[in-house]
């Protein structure tokens, strides 16, 4: 009997396989997914019975029982560069004479793809199995996401048929078909919820959740473009290697072109300007690259671009349509921004009601107002946003817009940024600001509330058990009502309790940090507690006690010192206090001996061995203060690749810089 239920469960798995491949890879599906279903459940039932037969790359494994505590970074073997825009016919020509130069007399040829508008990924396979699957992150370092993309039924967890090398590593772009993404935001408005905003943005939130089994519900796709490590590397062409590549059952881009000259290239161009609104999924334009491997490692990178590939971007759409009213959302951090409500209209293949006004610089800029026929068109072919007021058309009764003068949310105190762009509510706990705030409060950098992430958040936030930072931890009282949550079960609720009940010891640093408060990182949060010692000192000082602090400037101060002086502010520490949450800085014991001791740091730009926290609490470790901002009291400033105005103003102020290299060699680590 067990034999004839392995050679089923078998048949069944390579069944189902071979039909993820023909819907996903090729495009060829033979069954409906009703009979796909069934062939699934078939193949659960089989398992269920014989548990010993379970393997993890059966397609009934996809799916995580268990919600992650968090993401593992990855270090990528192979670079993922970004890749350089174009515009225009000119701008594409003058790319083509800088690989014509850069090749000599060799003939070349372009390989042109679709530029899916979805979040880029490596997925890596050994001796054919899928191993690690990884954002593309700063480029140098992502994150494992390979539980979450195990739940996209068109990456295969084998590859098919035979060939493959001992390592390849896939790269492409994870999207949420439009279909899809339509469906799934029509029934979160059904519900009352908040729909998301476009696929892209709706794709890098569903990556990032804990638990798998909520992002295989949003059935994301993967179409590969590119590749990283391949151990041995058998294929001269891009071309030939994605032909190989579809044969294995990854999905890659079928529209993909091999083309002679730049003069093919701008007539594919033009070809696909309409042709690419009925794909499945968003995209703005093409990637043309080098087809020869070789010729691409002769060509090189800059230290962002490859010099080998280009992306055409085409121009927006633009329409016209008449703003009815402006309402005012408020961001995350409490940026208020203006939203037109307009009459419905077509851009790009898409209906319009809404378009961004960003910030109410732009509204006077623009002198835009309601009843008046404006412009619109889609940023990145993605939001929606009024460009320019039809003048001629204003009506007489037209009515000027005019920024709240209480938060639209939760009806608290709203401030200006110096310089007068931004509008924002200053109560951190608003309702509109609460999920989002109580994420950052419990990550890693800050409370490291282990388990209480983006999925947690949203359960208890929903469940109404949570309104404000401080009601964490009156969660051990409410234990039954988090139990009553769907998959919050009596061991995942206690090790949440737990760690929640933990994070009362964490020190003033990390507490200060996790307010969020404007300007106010990690560094400075440690740089103000390690100088005051105690909330409440930092909560009574003045603006001037706030600047004598190195690396404090008036703006940070400012911030600072209004949070604090606002009565949302302070009931909100308060309350954290009141809460039992540790409000002191345990004092850093500092001798003349070490390293970097007296010495105030500046790290800046993207390193290859430390993230910022990483090399910011290593400073401190060493006897020495990490700092925000550059100053003339700065000693040092650590940068890495991409350093930017920080460099600069340490250059003009005769600051010692750093690299990676010499920081360690300066604290002895070389």
């Amino acid at each position: 009997m067990a034999e004839n239920a392995r050679k089923e469960i078998e048949k069944l798995r390579s069944e189902l396989n071979r039909h993820d491949r023909l819907y996903y890879a090729e495009n060829k599906p033979e069954i409906t997914d009703r009979d796909y279903d069934k062939l699934l459940k078939r193949l659960q039932e089989l398992e269920a019975a014989n548990p010993e037969l379970i393997s993890p790359d059966s397609p009934t494994q996809r799916v995580s029982e268990k919600p992650l505590a968090g993401f593992v970074h990855v270090t990528h073997a192979v670079p993922m560069l970004s890749i350089d825009n174009t515009y225009n016919e000119e701008e594409l020509r003058a790319f083509d004479e800088r690989v014509r130069k850069g090749l000599g007399d060799e003939k070349y040829e372009y390989i042109v793809d679709p530029k899916i508008d979805g979040v880029s990924c490596t997925l890596r396979y050994q001796s054919g199995r899928l191993v690690q699957a990884a954002t593309r992150g700063d480029g140098r370092t992502g994150d494992d996401i390979t539980a979450n993309v195990r739940t996209i039924r068109g990456v295969p967890l084998i590859l098919h048929g035979k060939g493959w090398p001992a390592v390849l590593e896939v790269r492409g772009e994870v999207y949420w078909p439009r279909a899809d993404f339509d469906r799934f935001n029509a029934e979160r408005e059904e519900r009352g919820e908040e729909t998301f905003a476009n696929p892209r943005n709706a794709t890098s939130g569903t990556l990032k959740l804990l638990d798998s089994r909520i992002v295989a519900g949003r059935k994301l796709g993967f179409c590969a473009h590119g590749h990283g490590e391949i151990e041995p590397m058998k294929f001269e062409r891009a071309s030939k290697l994605f032909d190989a590549v579809s044969e294995w059952g990854v999905p890659a881009s079928p529209h993909r072109k091999l083309l002679k000259t730049i003069d093919e290239v701008l007539a594919f161009v033009e070809a696909w300007r309409d042709r690419r609104r009925k794909l499945p999924y968003e995209t703005d334009g093409l990637v043309i690259k080098i087809d020869r491997l070789e010729q691409r490692d002769k060509l090189g990178t800059t230290s962002r671009f490859p010099r080998w590939c280009v992306a055409f971007k085409y121009e927006p759409e633009q329409a016209e349509s008449v703003i009815e009213k402006v309402d005012f959302q408020v961001g995350k951090l409490g940026t208020i921004t203006p939203r037109a409500v307009m009459r419905p209209v077509q851009v790009s293949g898409t209906t319009v009601r809404h378009a961004s006004l960003h910030n109410f610089d732009q509204v006077e800029r623009l002198d835009v107002r309601i009843g008046d026929t404006v412009v619109i068109e889609k940023a990145g072919e993605i939001i929606p946003q009024v460009v320019r007021v039809v003048k001629e058309k204003r009506p007489r009764n037209a009515e000027e817009i005019k920024p709240p003068k209480k938060c639209p949310v939760c009806k608290g105190e709203v401030e200006r940024d110096e310089g007068g762009v931004y509008l924002r509510c200053v109560n951190p706990e608003c309702g509109a600001q609460l999920r989002e705030r109580l994420k950052y409060f419990c990550g890693r950098d800050q409370m490291d509330i282990e388990g209480a992430g983006e999925v947690f958040v949203d359960q208890v936030v929903d469940a109404g058990l949570v309104r404000r930072f401080a009601d964490l931890y009156g969660l051990k009282a409410k234990r039954d009502k988090l139990l009553e949550i769907e998959r919050m079960g009596e061991k995942s609720v206690d090790n949440l309790l737990a760690a929640i009940e933990a994070s009362k010891a964490q020190p003033l640093g990390r507490v200060l940090a996790a307010l969020n408060v404007r300007h106010i990182g990690r560094a400075t949060a440690e740089l103000l507690a390690d100088h005051f010692g105690e909330m409440g000192k930092i909560a009574a000082a003045s603006l001037e006690e706030l600047q004598h602090v190195d690396g404090i400037g008036p703006e940070t101060a400012s911030s600072l010192h209004g949070f604090f002086n606002s009565e949302a502010g302070r009931h909100t520490w308060e309350a954290l206090a009141d809460a039992g949450v540790n409000m002191r800085q345990p004092q850093r014991k500092k001798s003349s001996n070490q390293p970097l001791a007296g010495k105030t740091l500046v790290v800046t730009g993207t390193l290859e061995r430390f993230k910022r926290n990483e090399i910011e609490e290593l400073i401190r470790e060493m006897g020495g203060t990490s700092a925000g901002s550059v100053s003339k009291k700065t000693d040092y400033l650590v940068a890495g690749e991409e350093a930017g105005s920080k460099l600069a103003k340490a250059k003009s102020l005769g600051v010692k810089v750093l690299d990676e290299a010499a920081f360690l060699k300066l604290i002895g680590r070389s």
